[in-house]
């Protein structure tokens, strides 16, 4: 055998040597961070951005800061890893609260439904399961299917198969009890029942204002638990806190302090910790912000984690997050609501590379109304994409290991965790929300958020950029009215999409009248700036091309605004001389698309930043729509 290894352990002539370890751009010289800065600067004094003096790092004016402060960085090095991530399926649960992720099953295709008329609930659900939905998420009682019309939603529904999230609000034990009814006429052990009954009174505190005791859901999951080791009884939703207008940090930071209070209710109720912590499921909004999202769910696994091992929970089925995404809502808009098809594909993304247990593609119709078939459909065949084509579940963790990603992570978790410590201090979710401390800071991010939108530095795609002003409205049933009182519910396009119906009630289509001033493309730039800026309020401008005579123009075209257009030249030359004439011949507002400058006769300036929302309002109201 010694000679025979001997023998085998001397090369072959002429054989090549085996491979070495493949080293990625080993051919390409090794490139500095110095040598990025020295690109970056050359591109900012180009712009404008910075000039020959600046003696700061380059990269600063690159930096964008999120709604909780935290600073993305243009560029992420080795320099910037991130230690203790851990491995799929063990604490702290960043990179997976399984150990195989998604891989063998995908994640779970839930799909919501809100109708009052259990038929028609009934014919979407079995559409849906046949399109491949996997489980069912059911508003049931006052604003949903009625509590005891449940067994008709669910007929021919194969419940074993495909499990119930209920969302019940304060009928959650009744819509609970029936159920558990339907389960027994079909005669499904309860060792195999799988579903979720959605209570949530800390939510439903948050959605209207009015206390709701845990003491009832505790005691509804202590019994549940006892023989329905596949029910969960608790959700912890984020969203009310998400829709208010909250940071990612903060919607992380409620929705774990209710999970807190969950925990101590459950275990008060005779529960011990680990099956108190199995009967909590967490709600998650994802957006469109496909990093943020991602770094929202690694770091909301990382957060319980941390809460679990404190209590005492074992390496089982509470000690990781079960986590429900649904696409945000608040990101939704009525108006051309087609680009909501590409948010809430970006949001699934999002949700499915952080680790999401089940997801929920909200219909691109949903903030109009009821949705329909054709959107039921694409809701479900953008998981069908992810999954099946995109192969986007074949990996665990897919994001694990990106300097940024892990970074934002990292980041986002100290963050959220500052605002959980914050609640608890001030005598925990409860306290914060009968006090409206909690409610004061999300007002206060909402506020911040709403300037970024009304200045259109958060752009909204075919509402405050690119609208379209001969879009055809689409139509669906209304809604059914859900609980109010507590936390406001707002949409991003709201504000915008305010100004677009009072403009579209106009009994004619307001237009102000673009003054360009030189050759088509001395001009084209920022007339086509300020047309878009006046379509998003549903304003027309009229652009007359390179007229010999503007002001000629101007009265034939039976508006009384009118903006300038032109290049920096042509308003050092000409801007005070127009605008005064064209006052003369009737204006009663000149504006100008650019920035503020030294011009008596102009009455406002359009530019990138300008307060778009106010501008607009303004125009409106000078145009005399009501």
């Amino acid at each position: 055998m010694t000679e025979v290894a001997e023998t085998e352990s001397v090369p072959t002539p002429g054989e090549p040597d085996a491979p070495g370890e493949l080293e990625l751009a080993a051919e390409f010289p090794e490139a500095s961070r110095e040598q990025w800065r020295e690109l970056v600067a050359g591109v900012l004094r180009k712009s404008g951005a910075i000039d020959e003096s600046f003696d700061g790092l380059p990269e600063s004016k690159l930096v964008t800061r999120t709604y909780d402060g935290l600073e993305i960085q243009p560029l992420y090095t080795a320099e910037d890893t991130v230690e203790g991530t851990g491995f799929p399926g063990l604490p702290p649960f960043v990179r997976s609260a399984r150990p195989e992720g998604a891989v063998t099953t995908g994640w779970d295709v839930r799909a919501r439904y809100a109708r009052r008329d259990a038929k028609a609930t009934n014919a979407a659900i079995l559409a849906d399961l046949e399109g491949g939905v996997s489980s069912i998420w059911l508003r049931a009682g006052v604003t949903g299917v009625p509590v005891a019309d449940l067994g008709d939603a669910l007929n021919e529904v194969y419940v074993d198969l495909a499990p119930v999230t209920l969302d019940a609000g304060e009928e959650y034990e009744a819509a609970a009890n029936e159920l558990f009814t339907i389960f027994a006429e079909r005669e499904i052990p309860a060792s195999a029942v799988t579903a979720t009954l959605g209570a949530d009174p800390i939510g439903l505190t948050a959605r209207t204002g009015t206390a709701h005791p845990l003491a009832a859901a505790a005691e509804l999951a202590a019994r549940v638990a006892t023989g329905h080791p596949k029910v969960r009884t608790i959700v912890a939703d984020g969203l009310p806190f998400h829709e208010a207008g909250g940071s990612d940090a903060q919607e992380l930071g409620a929705a774990i302090a209710a999970g807190v209070a969950y925990l101590r209710a459950l275990t008060e109720a005779g529960l011990d910790v680990d099956t108190a912590a199995g009967q909590i499921e967490f709600r998650l909004a994802a957006t469109a912000d496909q990093f943020l999202t991602i770094a929202k769910f690694r770091a909301a696994r990382r957060l319980w984690a941390r809460v679990t091992e404190v209590a005492g929970v074992s390496a089982g089925r509470g000690a990781g997050m079960r986590q429900h995404a649904v696409t945000s809502p608040a990101m939704l808009t009525q108006r051309d609501p087609w680009v909501n098809m590409l948010r809430t594909t970006l949001a699934c993304f999002g949700a499915g590379v952080g680790g999401a247990d089940a997801i929920t593609v909200l219909p691109f119709d949903a903030a109009i109304g009821q949705p329909d078939a054709f959107s039921a459909r694409i809701a479900r065949n953008t998981h069908a994409v992810l999954l099946e084509e995109s192969k986007l579940a074949g990996v665990i963790d897919p994001a694990g290991g990106s300097w940024y990603v892990e970074n934002l992570t990292d980041e986002l978790a100290k963050a959220a965790w500052r605002e959980f410590t914050a609640i608890e201090a001030a005598g925990g979710i409860e306290a914060e929300l009968a006090s409206g401390a909690l409610a004061g800071r999300l007002a206060e991010t909402w506020e911040k958020r709403s300037k970024r939108i009304g200045t259109r530095r958060d752009p909204i795609t075919g509402v405050s950029e690119f609208p379209n002003l001969t879009e055809k409205a689409v139509v669906r049933d209304a809604m059914d009215d859900v609980a109010g009182g507590g936390l406001p519910r707002y949409r991003y396009a709201e504000a915008f999409e305010a100004l677009r119906d009072r403009a579209d009630a106009h009994p004619s289509r307001p237009r102000v009248f673009l003054a360009t001033l030189g050759p088509v493309a001395a001009h084209t730039a920022r007339a086509s700036f300020a047309a878009n800026l006046f379509q998003a309020g549903g304003i027309e401008a009229v652009n007359p091309g390179a007229p010999d005579d503007v002001v000629a123009e101007f009265r034939a075209s039976g508006t009384k605004i009118a903006c300038i257009c032109g290049s920096n030249t042509s308003y050092a030359e000409e801007a005070d001389s127009v605008a005064k004439a064209l006052k003369e011949a009737g204006a009663t507002s000149v504006l100008l698309a650019g920035k503020p400058g030294d011009h008596p006769d102009v009455t406002g300036y359009l530019f990138t930043g300008c307060d778009a929302l106010e501008i607009l309002t303004g125009t409106l109201n000078e145009l005399g729509v009501q």
